[in-house]
């Protein structure tokens, strides 16, 4: 069973497995009190009086208490973010982390705008870590790249992945948990589809490029599809020339 798992773990690809790993350790010395969570969450006064950077990194690795809910999360991450990076990202892990990094950043602004906004200033004051928000968002981005998979949500209906994020939506709704941060994670996640996927094709431009100062940070393979049971014919036998 653990060589079983130390495979699965070693088979996963790079970001997929840095997040997951950097998700897992972070929640777990929380919960072991090594690692205390007020040095942790997001604070813009912290980190623009105080030069408290780490902040707007480390509210994306702490997923609250050990409960159901994080390990729901644990399995979203896992799978959605590991079906990314395979998949719609293969071979472009440099393109994989500028969409962490862009989901990040909307999700930070969001926040930050919102709490300077009257009537919902106090919501968004609310909001201290965006974990949740950015799991959510690459469930989101990998049902717009999945529309027709056909799905089952605890064996008790079928639905196609297009309404993935809206069926977790509705379950968040039923445990009563906040559906602040999955909107959140929505909103960052179709922001991201339209401008890499639904922009380019109206016009033929790419806000969304990735810089190549990441590009540089990742040595990307080209991934060669080799066609299978390719023969080749051996060359034409010449006859002896005669005069």
């Amino acid at each position: 069973m653990a060589q079983a798992v130390e495979e699965w773990y070693k088979q996963m690809p790079i970001i997929t497995r840095s997040y997951l790993t950097a998700a897992v350790v972070t929640t777990i010395g929380c919960s072991l009190d090594i690692i205390s969570p007020y040095h942790l969450y997001l604070n813009p006064t912290l980190v623009v009086t105080q030069y408290e950077i780490w902040r707007l990194i480390t509210n994306f690795l702490y997923f609250r208490k050990m409960d159901l809910d994080f390990l729901f999360h644990m399995f979203f991450l896992a799978r959605y973010c590991k079906l990314l990076e395979e998949n719609s990202f293969r071979g472009r892990t440099a393109d994989f982390f500028y969409m962490l990094l862009f989901g990040a950043t909307v999700l930070t602004g969001i926040v930050l705008i919102g709490g300077m906004i009257p009537y919902v200033s106090e919501t968004f004051a609310k909001i201290l870590f965006l974990s949740n928000s950015l799991t959510f968002m690459m469930v989101y981005v990998w049902s717009k790249h999945n529309p027709y998979i056909h799905m089952s949500f605890l064996g008790l209906f079928t639905f196609t992945a297009a309404y993935l994020p809206w069926v977790l939506l509705g379950f968040s709704i039923l445990v009563g948990t906040s559906t602040w941060v999955d909107l959140l994670g929505m909103v960052a996640g179709h922001a991201y589809y339209f401008l890499e996927d639904v922009y380019p094709r109206m016009t033929d431009r790419r806000p969304l490029k990735t810089p190549a100062f990441i590009k540089a940070l990742f040595a990307d393979d080209n991934v060669v599809v080799r066609p299978a049971h390719v023969r080749f014919a051996a060359p034409p036998v010449q006859e002896p020339h005669q005069d």
